[in-house]
């Protein structure tokens, strides 16, 4: 994994504004550094590169990586480089390095744009043509790896980080106020419904998504794969073999490594699933880093020790301090070029420092399980409506009244039959933002959209949590994390061919027997222990308001209070006594901290 950062068009970058964008990116590759430029007639080419060795350590392997008139930047990993090499080498292609980014790059030249069909792994890459006069961009089908871009009259500027692509422009970036209040009232979830970010004029190319610039300067984005579920007849056994088959062969590849992984491990069945894999099918000597809250709500010890114990692995236990939180976040939202969407990220980055002074550089993390297997509490108000006709439905509602309706705090899923009245009904994933908006000085309010990918409406919103919702955010909030501490994060439930059969499985499979995830915990019997396996409750990565915020302290309050362009868009009266309550609703808490980031945004940009 690395930085990478380019820029095509009628403008010349002069060298100390080169240097100062791989300052900016050397976090993201501290092993080696290099640029190069690209000059045809009144059109300038530039590419830079900062490396962090995972795969071949080689100087051989350095980026920029140029072959046959075409040159390559590349942040990531081709999970499957072996197998493509060994096809490229069938039809005349040598090799002369051990890495990935050789075969991409060959790949290129041999199939084009279409080298991408070929790949399975996490990437963001530029190739510069020079015989076609082009450059070509690419981002991997779940856009685990970010691409910006901010396309001007004279040219396309991109980067890894929107930091490296303010390094290289002239005028400061203007904030999206618009983008900003989306975030404020309605949450996280809504970020990534529309293209906006942060910033005004910068935008990330799509996930499962190739662009083109050609020397006229004309920008092109097109998808290369199209998401689809397509349920195939399958009983409950071959639902499971399939799964463990696709999983198993997924965390193998991404096992490849010159350098040792970690693992991170909560108490859940995602992620303690993958570290059982790796060490119990492959053999793989695991370390495990986890979170430990004080906060019992959020405190997984119990499981997470089960796990530890079952593997006898090394074990590394982060217990969450929060003295001076206030100044990390901070910290945080300024390397982040943004808020920070949920307490949990500012958790991760606790966890990321710990695997960074353990000198690791990869880390494994269990993202996105919910999203292919079911696991939110709203999925099972889904299945439920799927399963209306089923000749057990009523034992699949018992089931819920029995296993899942007490761990129910959200006031809208406490009905099981949800849906059964409103399909459309989403309110429970923007709880009370009516009420936050009057927080804001002007009206705002936007309207629920969705993407319509299968006429099912729990895979629907499945495949609108994976590509709009929930993941986006986890993966954009991993890689900053990580990579401020140089670190790549791989994420194995991101695999595509796991992805395609996961989405086959007919529905009555997903949830039995108030379980959720139901195909994954059959599919990691004898790999995973019981205790996590069996463990029907879902306590998610995350800590309370109170933990980063003493709101109980006058000076903390007063602070919160003081002068500060966040003022400018929140009327501080209405903060200010909203504050200085004794008791918050939960969905309350995260308007608070949604505040907080707003604030600490807007004092470090605006």
């Amino acid at each position: 994994m690395c930085g990478i950062a380019g820029f095509i068009g009628k403008r010349s970058i002069d060298i100390n504004t080169i240097n100062s964008s791989l300052e900016s990116m050397k976090n993201r590759g501290p092993d080696h550094q290099d640029w190069c430029s690209f000059q045809y007639n009144e059109i300038n080419v530039y590419l830079l590169h900062s490396r962090l060795s995972i795969i071949d350590l080689e100087k051989r392997s350095n980026q920029p990586f140029s072959f046959n008139d075409c040159t390559l930047v590349f942040n990531g990993e081709i999970y499957n480089y072996l197998e493509v090499r060994e096809s490229l080498k069938k039809i005349g292609h040598t090799f002369t390095t051990d890495s990935d980014t050789e075969v991409l790059l060959k790949a290129y030249i041999e199939y084009g744009e279409n080298c991408v069909q070929h790949f399975n792994g996490m990437w963001a890459f530029a190739i510069w043509d020079d015989k076609k006069k082009k450059l070509f961009l690419s981002r991997d089908r779940f856009a685990e790896k970010p691409l910006y871009y901010y396309q001007v009259v004279d040219g396309v500027y991109f980067g890894s980080e929107i930091k490296v692509i303010q390094s290289l422009i002239p005028k400061k970036l203007e904030i999206n106020y618009n983008h900003l209040k989306r975030y404020l009232v309605y949450g996280y979830k809504f970020l990534y419904k529309t293209s906006d970010t942060y910033f005004h004029g910068i935008q990330e190319i799509e996930y499962a998504s190739n662009a083109t610039v050609d020397y006229d300067l004309n920008f092109a984005q097109s998808k290369y794969w199209v998401t689809k579920s397509k349920v195939n007849a399958m009983s409950m056994d071959e639902a499971v073999e399939g799964t463990r088959h696709h999983l198993l062969e997924s965390v193998k590849l991404r096992l490849r490594a010159d350098v040792p992984l970690a693992f991170c491990l909560s108490g859940g069945v995602d992620s303690a699933s993958l570290a059982s894999i790796a060490k119990k099918e492959f053999n793989y000597d695991v370390a495990t880093f986890s979170i430990i809250d004080p906060d019992n709500r959020y405190n997984e010890l119990d499981n997470i020790q089960a796990t530890i114990n079952d593997l006898d692995c090394e074990q590394f236990l982060v217990h969450l301090n929060f003295e001076n939180t206030l100044e990390q976040l901070k910290d945080l939202v300024t390397y982040h070029d943004s808020p920070i969407s949920t307490i949990s990220y500012l958790v991760h980055s606790m966890l990321s420092e710990k695997i960074n002074e353990q000198g690791y550089r990869v880390s494994i993390s269990g993202t996105s399980a919910d999203e292919l297997f079911t696991g939110y509490y709203d999925h099972f108000n889904l299945h439920l409506y799927e399963m209306w006709n089923h000749p057990d439905f009523e034992q699949y509602l018992k089931d819920w009244q029995q296993h899942i309706e007490n761990f129910v705090r959200n006031p809208y899923l406490k009905n099981p039959k949800l849906y059964f009245e409103d399909q459309t009904i989403r309110t429970h994933n923007h709880l009370n933002s009516d009420v936050f908006a009057f927080f804001l000085i002007d009206d705002y309010s936007i309207d629920f959209t969705e993407s319509q990918y299968t006429e099912s409406l729990l895979r629907n919103r499945m495949l609108n949590e994976l590509f709009h919702e929930i993941t986006p955010v986890i993966l954009h909030e991993d890689d900053l994390n990580s990579m401020r501490y140089s670190i790549e994060n791989r994420s194995p439930y991101l695999d595509v061919n796991l992805f395609e059969f996961a989405y086959s499985i007919p529905n009555e499979h997903l949830i039995q027997d108030g379980y959720g995830k139901l195909i994954l915990r059959k599919a990691m019997n004898g790999i995973l222990n019981d205790k996590v396996r069996l463990d029907r409750r879902k306590k998610g990565f995350n800590a309370s308001i109170n933990s980063v915020v003493d709101l109980n302290d006058h000076a903390t309050v007063e602070n919160l209070l003081s002068d500060s362009p966040v003022f400018d868009i929140v009327q501080r009266e209405k903060i200010e006594k909203l504050l200085k309550q004794d008791y918050f609703e939960n969905s309350y808490k995260k308007f608070i901290f949604n505040f907080v980031n707003t604030k600490l945004f807007l004092e470090q940009f605006a």
